[in-house]
């Protein structure tokens, strides 16, 4: 009966999160921007997401000129789904409407190096990929085990040290690419100014100003102040209130 309760009450929620989805759609169509964001935040409101909903939520406040919102949207988007290419395209039109210009600096260094080479793929990927090679390394070895010919029994023994080694690699870029999902803390900066500091107390002189919209990186958190990273190297403090964490 328990049971049978808690199926009604998903059912339930479900039902409202799609009818509020398309509510905000049809919203957005008639040019409701506003509406339609309230329409897309109630969906989130019962713990409904995903990148599609992140998307619309984005498109909605883009088309308000509410340029954290939007940013912030279409970055939860692509952490849903890093292959949803219309929020990637989006996004750049978006962050154009900033008014800081933060270069992108390379990181350098061994682990660096390996996140461009596993960075190519989402760890579920490469997870996946890692199962795909398993279920060659059965069918490989059972090519081997009926096979009678000498030449093809050799063929298939070493296809299986292949297979290995395929699944080692991949279960490896999964592991890192997780850890690097994991430790990589991105925010936005909602304030629409605020300033970055070299210690986390008010009063001392600014290392620089950052304006809504803005990337950072969240290192540490001490009270209301957090330690961050821009894209360029530079690291200082800035007041918690001021940003908000992508991946919360």
């Amino acid at each position: 009966m328990r049971n049978i309760l808690y199926l009604l009450l998903f059912s339930t929620q479900l039902f409202f999160a799609q009818s509020g989805f398309e509510n905000g759609n049809a919203l957005y169509a008639k040019g409701k921007y506003t509406e339609a964001v309230a329409a897309y935040e109630s969906v989130l409101s019962q713990k409904q997401h995903s990148s599609e909903l992140y998307f619309n939520l984005a498109n909605a406040h883009y088309k308000l000129n509410a340029v954290a919102p939007a940013i912030y949207n279409y970055e939860k988007a692509l952490v849903l789904n890093p292959e949803n290419t219309a929020a990637a395209n989006n996004l750049k039109f978006a962050q154009k409407r900033t008014i800081d210009e933060i270069k992108v600096v390379p990181k350098v260094g061994l682990a660096a190096l390996l996140h461009n080479i596993t960075g190519k793929l989402h760890y579920d990927t490469w997870a996946w990929s890692a199962v795909g090679f398993s279920g060659l390394v059965f069918l490989v070895f059972l090519g081997y085990y009926f096979s009678r010919n000498t030449v093809v029994k050799r063929i298939f023994f070493g296809s299986i040290f292949v297979m290995i080694a395929g699944i080692l690699i991949c279960v490896t870029a999964a592991n890192i690419e997780k850890n690097h999902f994991d430790n990589d803390r991105p925010a936005i900066v909602f304030a629409e100014r605020t300033a970055v500091t070299s210690l986390p107390r008010n009063g001392d002189k600014p290392l620089l100003v950052l304006h809504e919209g803005a990337k950072v990186y969240v290192f540490e958190t001490k009270s209301q102040w957090t330690k961050i990273e821009l894209t360029d190297g530079t690291e200082g403090w800035i007041e918690s209130s001021a940003i908000k964490e992508v991946k919360d």
